[in-house]
């Protein structure tokens, strides 16, 4: 069955840094674009960054646009997030997702929480 399993979270300092993975299974991972969503306490879940199944093309929210990198390995089914120069404001739950049309499978989330 389809399985994205995020991996990665924790506790980091303010200006810290974090990378996050997602692998993926049950689906043919280089026929969908990959995304990093999250959501904070209180808020409605957002779009972080997405890839292109081939990873040619990348996007990114305003908010980390120059911090975080979104990347995959399609040979190993996984696509990464490295978070650099953290913020409080990036406290949420990350959420990988993967879609195609109107395909769309989601991981469970893994917790981020930027702190002193």
């Amino acid at each position: 069955q389809v399985q994205l399993v995020e991996s990665g979270g924790g506790l980091v300092q303010p200006g810290g840094s974090l990378g996050l993975s997602c692998a993926a299974s049950g689906f043919t991972f280089s026929a969908y674009v990959m995304k990093w969503h999250r959501q904070a306490p209180g808020k409605e879940r957002e779009l972080v960054a997405s890839i292109s199944n081939l990873g040619r093309s990348t996007s990114y929210a305003d908010s980390v646009k120059g911090r975080f990198t979104i990347s995959r390995d399609n040979a190993k089914n996984t696509v990464f997030l490295q978070m650099n120069s953290l913020k409080p404001e990036d406290t949420a739950v990350y959420f990988c997702n993967a879609q195609s049309g109107t395909r769309s499978f989601w991981g469970q989330g893994t917790q981020v929480t930027v702190s002193s």
